[in-house]
């Protein structure tokens, strides 16, 4: 269940790190799936998954990942998380939850090898009202809150998430941003305020997508493993266009079913 500390670290901070959020087995039976996928370029299916990046040195992306079998179909629920998600959204049985009580608007496994990197983005300032931090009443009402899920250990050299604590309150640009754009975070130097997040497999960082983030370039040898789930209000729509499978549709549990598809259209009369 959220705490008092989980509250109000996460409204000061903008994040939290959920330690150990997968087990051991979990993680196995993810990546043990992951294992088989084949070599994919931008575009390109494996089923129901489509391969994609955001650009050509921030690693590949499988979207719609919760397509790809029973352990990317728990985590859309996962008890580490699920009702920290509802509560920093705000989908405890207010207009947002109107359809759902939440909805996931984007999911993928990203591969980040050596030289890769996504530089720093987002921030309070930009005010874009999928990604806001609001708290209103002292109720949350944030746009998106992000899920990260490390699938093999990070540590210095890998890669690792970097975040501005209290970014998602700026009302101002960091003032060093123009140097990190996004896609172009390639010379090992990080802004002024910067942490950058260890993880351990199987924990999972939480974060507002208004907070200012990105990631270190990995340097070491091997590949950075994560899957990320975005949740929303359950009126959003798919960030990519992506439909649910008639076929994930029937597997899926009630609940499941209702954040992947809260809305279902209604014929015309």
């Amino acid at each position: 269940m959220v705490t008092d500390h989980d509250i109000y670290f996460f409204d000061l901070q903008g994040y939290l790190l959920l330690k150990g959020a997968l087990s051991a087995d979990e993680v196995g039976a993810i990546n043990a799936i992951l294992d088989t996928a084949p070599p994919l370029k931008p575009g390109e299916r494996w089923g129901n998954v489509q391969a994609h990046w955001y650009n050509d040195n921030d690693g590949l992306n499988l979207q719609h990942i919760y397509e790809a079998g029973e352990p990317f179909e728990k985590l859309i629920d996962h008890p580490s998380w699920y009702e920290h998600a509802k509560y920093f959204v705000d989908a405890q049985g207010s207009f947002d939850s109107l359809h759902g009580p939440l909805y996931i608007d984007e999911n993928f496994a990203n591969f980040r090898g050596p030289g890769e990197a996504i530089g720093m983005h987002s921030g309070g300032h930009i005010g874009t009202i999928r990604c806001q931090f609001r708290v209103l009443n002292a109720k949350f009402h944030c746009g998106q809150i992000n899920i990260l899920t490390a699938l093999s250990d990070i540590g210095p050299g890998d890669g690792g998430t970097l975040v501005i604590p209290g970014s998602h309150k700026s009302n101002f640009e960091h003032p060093e941003m123009a140097s990190y754009v996004m896609h172009s975070n390639k010379s090992g130097q990080t802004p002024q305020g910067a942490v950058e997040v260890h993880m351990n497999a199987g924990d999972a960082l939480l974060f507002v997508d208004a907070l200012c983030h990105g990631s270190t370039q990995r340097t070491n040898p091997g590949t950075r493993r994560v899957v990320v789930y975005r949740y929303g209000p359950s009126w959003g729509r798919s960030r990519h266009d992506y439909e649910p499978s008639p076929e994930l549709l029937d597997r899926l549990t009630p609940l499941r079913r209702q954040m992947v598809n809260p809305i279902v259209p209604k014929p015309a009369i």
